[in-house]
């Protein structure tokens, strides 16, 4: 039996549909990213399954239980369902210990582990207007597991901070599935927070699941272009344009390809190698991107070392995508 059960959600608003047709199932400990541009529903669907939001057609059953919607129920939310948005608000005038306390279900000892967790635990005196915005999304998570939840919605929970708090927010959500057994639901933009840390991504576009399953298959075979930009740079590859035409034409291919940056091999000429000139090589840290024009073709090559110069010839192979 399934933890969550997301079946035919339908939402409507301002004439068109919102959510049209959402059908999805989470194992208990698997972690869910839904991903997609602005406007195409994810936070919508996050507050229906949240019991926040009132789907027009359709039913979330979480742990073989309906969640109500609004309109069914006094209160709105499900009590082991919690729900974390970038725009959360912290009481004014209170201490953290005094905000904590009046969402806490458990003793004295469970709750001091999950300020642990958090790292606030030398927090619990101060106000909250004298936190920092990390601090603060940290207390904000641990009113939530206070409240004792199973299942943890975070709706663009890391585009606030900076990279130092990002990191220590993906621990601590580390520890909390791993020591209080919460699985989770995250939106977010950034790949970074998707590839490493998801179980399954699921991709929506205007209301519609266009995509979902293992985060490796999405980022190496992503379905189009649209599902592509979501997860990084990617390279549209015209197989009936040369220079490309008998390398993609040999590997079966007849519509465009969508190539990410470190398919390509760099090289001397050889087999199945293409001639380009080096434009630019940028520096990103923990790689290199090589701009490079192949017969009028742009692509954008990425390694983990840089072996050519701006100007000079290379010869451009693809290495076999990810199955």
């Amino acid at each position: 039996m399934a933890f969550l059960t997301v079946s035919g959600i339908i939402k409507r608003g301002g004439g068109s549909l919102i959510l049209d047709t959402i059908s999805f199932s989470q194992r208990k400990r698997e972690n869910i990213a839904v991903i997609g541009e602005t406007g195409s529903g994810k936070s919508t669907l996050l507050k229906i399954i949240a019991g926040l939001a009132q789907p027009d057609e359709g039913t979330v059953v979480f742990e073989n239980e309906p969640v109500a919607g609004p309109s069914n129920t006094l209160v709105p939310g499900h009590p082991g369902i919690g729900y974390l948005s970038q725009d959360f608000e912290l009481p004014n005038a209170l201490t953290v210990e005094q905000i904590l306390r009046y969402a806490n279900k458990f003793t004295h000892d469970e709750a001091e582990l999950i300020y642990r967790i958090c790292l606030i635990d030398h927090l619990l005196k101060r106000k909250s207007d004298q936190l920092s915005g990390g601090e603060r999304q940290r207390i904000a998570l641990a009113r939530l597991l206070t409240s004792s939840p199973r299942l943890l919605l975070l709706d663009e929970a890391f585009s606030n901070l900076d990279r130092a708090h990002k990191i220590t927010m993906k621990k601590i959500l580390e520890e909390i599935g791993s020591k209080l057994n919460i699985s989770f639901i995250l939106i977010s933009h950034d790949p970074e927070d998707i590839l490493s840390w998801a179980h399954k991504v699921i991709v929506l576009k205007d209301g519609q699941v266009v995509q979902r399953g293992r985060p490796e298959k999405i980022y190496s075979q992503p379905r189009n272009e649209y599902v592509a930009g979501l997860l990084g740079t990617v390279n549209v590859i015209d197989p009936k344009k040369q220079p490309f035409a008998r390398i993609l034409v040999s590997k079966r291919n007849k519509r465009k390809m969508l190539i990410r940056g470190e398919q390509f091999h760099l090289g001397s000429k050889r087999k199945n190698a293409v001639p380009g000139k080096v434009l630019q090589v940028r520096f990103f840290g923990s790689y290199y991107e090589t701009e490079i024009d192949c017969a009028g073709t742009i692509i954008l090559a990425r390694s983990q070392s840089c072996t050519v110069a701006e100007g000079s010839s290379v010869y451009v192979s693809i290495r076999d995508r990810v199955s």
